[in-house]
């Protein structure tokens, strides 16, 4: 297994693993495959900040390091990680669950509506949903003009990210600040307190706005304890 960047010249172990790892971008590609990304539009969903070519040169470096397999998949291709990328899941979490402890309050430029929403639709309850097509709009007042609306367009099958009005009935619509969605997705805020608070408006038929919150999972990190 060949490292990818310039080295520390240490045996330390923890040295030669961040050889591989400490390249920009490179553990976020990993946490994107963790979490079920495997073309290389997906990944570019999940890294909106990423160029494709430095995204494709990323995962040429992973390949080689044998953390990543470029498999066919149709008339695509997919990556998959290696049992060596695998056992990276833990350090993904770990990362996840520390940062969500100890790293202070987000920057605005740390608000991507893009990345939220992506996130959002690989955390869906699924046989939570109403049958059917259901469609959730989203509406952040205080996002850049081109970036406050937002669809999610959810069936029993998956779901899809709209950033153009797909044309289909709204069952819920959500208006709040993009910053207090996060916080929501994060599990720093309940939807219960944003609403009670006015932080968070839910527009549609009472039953689907009861509905709503169980039809997310929220982050992966959402029930890590945060220190008193």
């Amino acid at each position: 297994m060949n490292a990818m960047g310039a080295s520390y010249y240490q045996f330390c172990p923890v040295a030669k693993a961040m050889e591989l790892l400490d390249e920009r971008w490179t553990l976020l590609i990993i946490r994107e495959l963790v979490t079920g990304s495997q073309h290389f539009n997906e990944l570019r969903r999940g890294l909106p900040r990423m160029s494709p070519s430095l995204l494709s040169k990323r995962l040429q470096q992973l390949q080689r390091a044998g953390i990543v397999d470029r498999r066919p998949d149709g008339s695509s291709v997919c990556y998959v990680l290696t049992p060596a990328g695998s056992e990276l899941r833990p350090v993904v979490e770990a990362l996840g669950s520390w940062g969500v402890r100890w790293i202070g309050e987000l920057g605005d430029a740390d608000l991507d509506p893009k990345l939220l929403l992506w996130d959002m639709h690989r955390n869906i309850d699924h046989a939570s949903i109403p049958e059917g097509r259901t469609v959730v709009h989203f509406e952040f007042p205080d996002a850049p003009r081109k970036a406050r609306h937002w669809w999610l367009v959810i069936t029993k099958e998956g779901a899809d990210v709209c950033d153009v009005d797909p044309g289909y009935d709204v069952a819920v619509a959500i208006t709040a600040s993009l910053r207090r969605m996060v916080e929501i997705w994060r599990g720093d805020l309940s939807w219960s307190d944003a609403l009670g608070a006015g932080l968070l408006e839910v527009d549609g038929p009472e039953a689907m706005r009861r509905a709503l919150p169980g039809w997310f999972t929220l982050s992966a990190f959402a029930s890590v304890p945060r220190p008193s």
